[in-house]
């Protein structure tokens, strides 16, 4: 059944665990983190750093723990192509998402990037072009919120994240049960947006630090 964007919520990851070294990933249809002392249990959210670039900045679902290594849950998390995927290569660090903050009063948002970037050749010899992918474009989302929402905890979270650029991650979670995890910077702009015939609003800028992560719930 199609999902619709009413009704979806969005919540912005305030707190994070310390952060942990993650010794070793395998290379597996769904990674396998080596992380002594991770503290981690099936079901939570983590940002991962790894040597291997299109693991890295990534958030997760974890599936499944056991007393020094975690699964990564989803196909985004295979790792068994080792062109992409160098064995020994994944090591890096995991912070478990601790406190979620709802954003509340969104009127709108909007989504851009993650599109395959294009380059366009021609040889000489020949009068055709051809076109091949060259990795992606930068994800980013705006969204415009009422501006009386000045008093909320979302909006005081969207404040000092503002402030202090650090990453985070956004959840967004839809009516139908369905998960997405971006991790980001954001950027309010508390300019009232004034339109004769609507409300005011403010608008937040969202950057994304990879691809979002979708999960069917």
């Amino acid at each position: 059944m199609p999902s619709l964007p009413t009704g979806a919520r969005h919540s912005l990851c305030t707190v994070f665990a310390e952060e942990v070294a993650v010794t070793a990933i395998s290379n597996a249809t769904e990674a396998v983190c080596t992380a002594p002392g991770h503290g981690l249990v099936a079901g939570d959210i983590v940002l991962i750093e790894s040597g291997w670039s299109r693991l890295n900045n990534r958030s997760f679902r974890v599936k499944s723990v056991d007393a020094d290594t975690f699964t990564l849950e989803g196909k985004k998390a295979n790792t068994s192509n080792t062109e992409f995927y160098i064995p020994g290569g994944g090591a890096g660090s995991v912070k478990k998402a601790i406190t979620w903050v709802d954003i509340d009063q969104v009127i709108s948002t909007s989504t851009s990037g993650g599109e395959a970037k294009k380059v366009t050749y021609r040889y000489e010899n020949d009068e055709n072009e051809y076109e091949i992918n060259d990795g992606w474009t930068p994800v980013s989302r705006t969204m415009e919120i009422d501006s009386d929402a000045i008093d909320t905890p979302g909006y005081n979270a969207l404040l000092d994240l503002t402030e202090v650029q650090t990453t985070t991650i956004m959840r967004t979670i839809n009516r139908n049960g369905s998960i997405t995890l971006l991790p980001c910077t954001v950027a309010l702009n508390e300019e009232e947006i004034r339109q004769e015939g609507q409300i005011n609003r403010v608008r937040v800028d969202v950057s994304g630090k990879a691809r979002s992560i979708r999960y069917k719930s």
